[in-house]
């Protein structure tokens, strides 16, 4: 049965070119439903209404189409990078989307003659290199110790390198071979480099007969300790390799891919093998799911995720491995052999990945079930008429006065949602007036909620009293959002988590919650995250401030001086220590300027 559609497909789909492009179906209101990229347009589209088998989840979608855009391009790989851009910043209603709070980490070697070894998140900078991406960053964190322990490279910044004049600590327990200091000269260093890159790129053996060389060479020149160095090199790589959750006897790197679904909600758990070692594994959710199947999930995971990140040898899946290899082809250029699991090991690996996608279900199910729980609770007590899924969180935090953020944290009705989590640094107000500092966070917050421009929440709550609730009473009125529900959370006489009192706008008395109510719970919750971010940027905005402005104030270090010294002494507590003399030899300050720091700096 063909599905309805509100709009002459037929004549619309008579004019429609066949070069490629993109095309998004839009609705009645003008929303983006879905957006897709095409070969041929023309064919494409005509199929979602010629075809008879739809999903009853696409044939919802065709159901309200209005209108269809399209955007011819000059090709597929301009289609593909106009149809990621528009997913991205349009967000359509039935595109199924896999986006993380958080990036994948990476372990990036600096450059230079003395390389810098470090655990790196976010954009790629040039001249370095980047070895990843690893599903967490206990990944990255246990590999980069055990870089430490085997190769010895540097992990300190490069201000701190370059102002040493000793030996530090790390050095002394034999996790750093000291280049900051001389004792490692730049030859033997990039040896090393070389042996940590080609243990990062998975090839085990070619280090370990490296190092069983190094080790004949210096016992051949009867330097034993040398060679007793290189021998616990080799003992220690050996029992990394050994000690694994599965496994291979091969040096490859494989991503495992395991789609499952349980109760409507479907998981993709990403499983990560560099060099055979199974580095863990990553569960995702994606959005905009419902009702779509785990193959359909599958290949949406594909299409995105190796957009962005580079491929592994070979790929597993517990899918339609033809399927995701048409995917798979269609966004990035290379052969890489997608299939089912096939030897003990690699059905070890897919059996621990589907396992975990299941566990993660699980969990997500029952957060879910408890998150509704608290928040009908939550209802019930407060006599709201609706049930908020929506919840923004206002803290307040400072010392003495000294620079205050106020922050804001979003609930949206299953867990804390981060990515939506805001921070305000507070100006022009007098130090310590908590409600001025409130006053500006929530005008600044909701002016654009009044405009249409940013999303409307169920359920304001403001981390203070009477005082601070009549500031927020007021901000609503004035951007006329007064209809939002808004409540306080005050703390007890004692301050003890149970005591909290509920403080409302409309001037009626405060109510206390059972200690063990679980509407009381998820206030808590919410409330204790945004005193944690808020205090979290506090604590950042005072040290930045603290270790910047002293040398600031000088009269006479402009910027440029101020990152001659800084640079110099390897921070501000560098440059605090330093004597007048010390001072002298920065390039630009003079004995009377070197005075002028030192005592401002007392």
């Amino acid at each position: 049965m063909r599905a309805p559609v509100t709009f002459d497909a037929r004549d619309f789909l008579r004019s429609l070119t066949e070069e490629p492009g993109v095309y998004r179906m839009i609705g009645a209101d003008e929303s983006v439903l879905y957006v897709g990229k095409a070969k041929n347009l023309k064919r494409r589209v005509s199929s979602y209404f010629q075809r008879t088998q739809l999903s009853p989840r696409i044939a919802i979608m065709v159901g309200q189409i209005a209108r269809v855009d399209t955007t011819a391009t000059r090709s597929e790989a301009e289609a593909l990078i106009l149809e990621n851009n528009l997913i991205k910043s349009l967000g359509p209603k039935y595109n199924i989307l896999f986006r993380d709070d958080k990036s994948y980490p990476y372990i990036a070697l600096s450059g230079g003659d003395f390389p810098q070894i470090f655990y790196h998140r976010g954009g790629f900078h040039k001249g370095v290199r980047y070895f990843g991406p690893f599903p967490n960053s206990w990944a990255v964190r246990e590999s980069l110790h055990l870089m430490q322990k085997i190769f010895r490279l540097r992990t300190c910044e490069d201000t701190t390198f370059s102002n040493r004049s000793r030996p530090c600590l790390l050095h002394q327990i034999r996790r750093c071979t000291g280049p900051c200091v001389g004792l490692i000269d730049k030859e033997a260093y990039a040896a090393d480099v070389q042996l940590a890159s080609l243990f990062l790129n998975g090839r085990h053996g070619d280090v370990i007969d490296d190092l069983s060389r190094r080790m004949q060479e210096a016992s051949d020149k009867l330097a034993f300790e040398q060679a007793a160095s290189y021998r616990d090199q080799i003992r220690n790589l050996q029992a990394v390799l050994h000690k694994q959750f599965v496994e291979s006897a091969k040096d490859e790197d494989v991503d495992v891919l395991a789609a499952v679904e349980r109760g409507g909600m479907v998981c993709v758990n990403l499983a990560m093998i560099r060099g055979g070692r199974h580095l863990g594994d990553r569960p995702l959710f994606p959005s905009n799911a419902q009702g779509c199947d785990p193959l359909d999930a599958l290949v949406a995971f594909v299409e995105q995720h190796y957009l962005d990140h580079p491929l592994p040898g070979k790929i597993l899946v517990n899918l339609e491995p033809v399927a995701v290899k048409e995917a798979l082809d269609a966004v990035v250029d290379g052969k890489v052999g997608v299939m089912t699991a096939r030897y003990e090991n690699e059905r070890a690996w897919m059996g621990m990945a589907e396992n975990n996608a299941s566990l993660a279900l699980l969990a997500r199910e029952q957060e879910s079930a408890r998150g509704e729980q608290r928040l009908d609770a939550l209802r019930d007590a407060l006599g709201l008429a609706d049930t908020p899924n929506r919840i923004e969180c206002f803290d307040i935090s400072h010392t003495m006065g000294e620079s205050t953020v106020a922050s804001c944290v979003v609930w949206d009705g299953k867990a804390m949602k981060k990515s939506e989590y805001r921070r305000y640094n507070i100006t022009g107000i007098t130090g310590g007036d908590d409600y001025a500092a409130m006053r500006q966070a929530l005008t600044r917050r909701y002016e654009k909620v009044a405009a249409g421009e940013g999303v409307r929440p169920d359920l304001i709550l403001i981390d203070g009293g009477k005082g601070q609730m009549g500031v927020a009473k007021e901000v609503l009125a004035e951007l006329g959002l007064e209809t939002i529900t808004m409540f306080g959370v005050a703390k007890g006489e004692s301050r003890k988590p149970g005591l909290e009192e509920l403080v409302f706008p409309d001037g009626r008395e405060p109510v206390h919650m059972r200690p063990d109510a679980p509407a009381l719970h998820l206030i808590q919750e919410i409330r204790d995250e945004a005193h944690r971010f808020a205090i979290t940027g506090h604590r950042a905005r005072r040290a930045k401030t603290r270790n910047t402005s002293r040398l600031e104030d000088i009269a006479g270090v402009g910027p440029t001086r101020r990152r001659k010294l800084l640079a110099a002494f390897g921070g501000i507590e560098g440059v605090r220590n330093a004597t007048v003399e010390d001072l002298c030899r920065v390039d630009g300050i003079n004995r009377v300027l070197a005075e002028q720091i030192y005592n401002s700096l007392r």
